[in-house]
């Protein structure tokens, strides 16, 4: 079977896309695909807007795709992948995943200088996040959300990618349940004029990844 690309943006602050990524790492056990990281944010989606949907008056969101964009310009895709896993690791504290780790501490775990931690309070990568958002969100349009998803047109490098947002899940199918639901996904993408499926919402449960 031809290996698919799957160009995948993350905001590497929401834990439901956190547990879509991996997802897309489970069926890419079972599924010819290349996953390829790209960044997105939430705060920049979200600017402008009169109400504030993430509750991040102070723009902590900025810090950490920052840091994100630095790590891919200093270090490239599989340095972001390994980073965005240690943002989200499991650290062993008996107190149960709520959101990621310390930056700093996610780089030295990631295998990069925690100096790239200063990135996040400076705007030095700012062009490259809005950049990298808004060749995301030019697939599905401003009201969209993370992740996105786009996969390689089978056969055809040059043909259009089909494109999704989500699906959003509270926790991640494993071996072939993994598998199915990229069928599905894939399959209800490529539909013209399919755009939403909503289930029953449910809090992350971030504290099965092990």
């Amino acid at each position: 079977m031809t290996t698919r690309t799957v160009d995948f943006w993350i905001d590497p602050a929401c834990p439901y896309t956190w547990l879509t990524s991996r997802w897309v790492l489970e069926a890419a056990k079972v599924r010819p695909l290349e996953v390829r990281w790209h960044i997105m944010s939430l705060a920049v989606l979200n600017e402008g807007r009169d109400d504030d949907p993430e509750g991040d008056p102070e723009g902590h969101l900025w810090i950490p795709v920052r840091i994100c964009a630095a790590v891919l310009r200093e270090h490239g895709q599989k340095a972001l992948g390994e980073f965005y896993a240690a943002l989200w690791a499991e650290r062993g504290d008996g107190d149960g995943k709520k959101w990621i780790n310390d930056p700093a501490t996610a780089l030295v775990d990631a295998g990069l200088s925690a100096e790239l931690a200063r990135a996040g309070v400076s705007d030095a990568h700012d062009d490259a996040v809005r950049a990298s958002h808004a060749e995301g969100v030019a697939l599905l349009g401003e009201r969209t959300g993370t992740p996105i998803v786009a996969v390689s047109a089978p056969g055809d490098a040059a043909g259009a990618p089909i494109a999704f947002n989500g699906p959003v899940i509270s926790r991640v199918p494993r071996g072939e349940e993994a598998g199915h639901l990229w069928d599905g996904a894939l399959l209800m993408a490529s539909v013209p004029g399919f755009h939403e499926l909503r289930g029953a919402p449910a809090d992350p449960e971030l504290d099965t990844l092990r």
